[in-house]
């Protein structure tokens, strides 16, 4: 069986390679630590040892994906992501909200590295457990790091979020693995429905596009009448008022929150421009 820790500097490589550890891997903290990241990396330089690298804490791809790259540049070759989910602002069911088109958008971008998703750290409790180990499997992702103890109740940390060697038996039998490839039968039918979500996606932007030309005009009106973009009670009434809508068709307050807190931004971008261009000239 092969033995892994976490190295968060350099005297905690030594020790490892001298008691001959396996695997290491960076923690959410270290990884968040460009500095921190390269003097393990020029530890490690020209060794042949796996390295897993976990997500920074912060929702920052680029910054995941530079610590990758710095191990890659030592040589590290055995390289793998643990995604074990992100800090966020405001209350959320998760310890670390897994927002998944990170790692999604990481597999876009580099499609060969192995992806390790880890419920324990996003969950934070034994409850989400399965239901997250299953949306990574789903994902088609490449594995899945869960916590175990015999005893989780008086474990010495982390105690809330580990599963009894029992428990963790029983959720790997329930995790359904679906395969990858589609056979032609099945590419027709899906890809008849991909052409009504590009549709979809068209009408969207369209709708996008004409919603920043309101937006824009909106800012000319407040330009020429001297009045401050945010207006903090009609935004309150909009995104309350699309959540009711939301929630009535079936779709979350978290996606309802999102889309309509990025399309607000982009109409503040829209107007800042308009009631500044003389500034910016």
């Amino acid at each position: 069986m092969l033995v892994t820790t976490e190295v968060a500097n350099v005297k905690h490589v030594y020790e490892a390679l001298k008691y001959g550890i396996d695997i290491l891997w960076l923690g959410a903290r270290t990884t968040a630590n460009p500095f921190a990241v390269q003097e393990i990396a020029d530890t490690l330089q020209g060794m042949d040892i796996p390295v897993m690298v976990k997500n920074p804490v912060n929702p920052d791809i680029d910054l995941w994906i530079g610590a990758l790259e710095r191990m890659n540049r030592a040589g590290i070759k055995r390289l793998a992501a643990i995604h074990r989910g992100f800090s966020t602002f405001g209350k959320s069911e998760f310890r670390n909200n897994p927002q998944w088109q990170i790692p999604i958008e990481l597999r876009r971008r580099i499609p060969d590295l192995p992806i390790i998703t880890d419920p324990s750290h996003i969950c934070g409790n034994r409850n989400g457990l399965l239901e997250i180990s299953q949306e990574a499997m789903d994902l088609n992702f490449d594995g899945l790091i869960i916590e175990s103890h015999i005893d989780p109740d008086n474990a010495l940390s982390d105690n809330q979020q580990q599963l009894t060697p029992g428990d963790l038996k029983n959720l790997l039998k329930k995790l359904v693995i679906r395969s990858a490839e589609m056979n032609n039968g099945l590419l027709l039918t899906i890809g008849e429905l991909r052409a009504e979500i590009d549709k979809c996606d068209d009408q969207i932007i369209d709708i996008f596009e004409k919603r920043m030309n309101v937006s824009e005009q909106i800012g000319k009106y407040k330009k020429e009448n001297n009045i401050a973009i945010l207006q903090t009670k009609r935004w309150d009434t909009i995104l309350n008022k699309r959540l009711e809508m939301g929630e009535r068709r079936g779709l979350s307050n978290e996606f309802i929150t999102k889309i309509f807190s990025a399309i607000h931004q982009e109409s503040i971008n829209h107007q800042n421009r308009i009631m500044n261009e003389d500034i910016v000239d």
